[in-house]
């Protein structure tokens, strides 16, 4: 029963972010920040939220890195404002990593049809 409610509450604050992100964020360095997976712990206490920008370069990556950790107060304020938990989980942002790998395969794979 408790993985049900566990799925649940992943579900919710993936929901629930990415609705704070676009309506009360107004961090230019956070726009554009899709959130792609949470993975919260057994006990509800801490959340990992991943990630992604459509940005490239290194020097955005880290202002956008930087806006989140600046909005985590007011994200984990409005997360607990909007679900009905005992308490709020503590929010760690991770950059995805899963759509830079995709994107070096679909490079590796279109070397590989240039070179046949």
């Amino acid at each position: 029963m408790a993985n049900f409610r566990l799925g649940r509450v992943t579900q919710e604050i993936m929901r629930e972010v990415n609705d704070i992100l676009k309506k009360k964020v107004r961090d230019p360095r956070v726009e554009g920040v899709t959130i792609t997976d949470v993975e919260v712990t057994g006990d509800l206490q801490q959340a990992t939220i991943y990630y992604s920008t459509l940005s490239d370069l290194a020097s955005e990556r880290k202002a956008t890195e930087e806006g989140l950790e600046k909005a985590t107060g007011l994200i984990r304020r409005e997360l607990g404002q909007r679900l009905t938990l005992y308490k709020t989980p503590e929010l760690f942002f991770k950059r995805d990593e899963s759509v830079d790998y995709g994107n070096k395969i679909d490079q590796l794979i279109n070397q590989l049809h240039q070179e046949d």
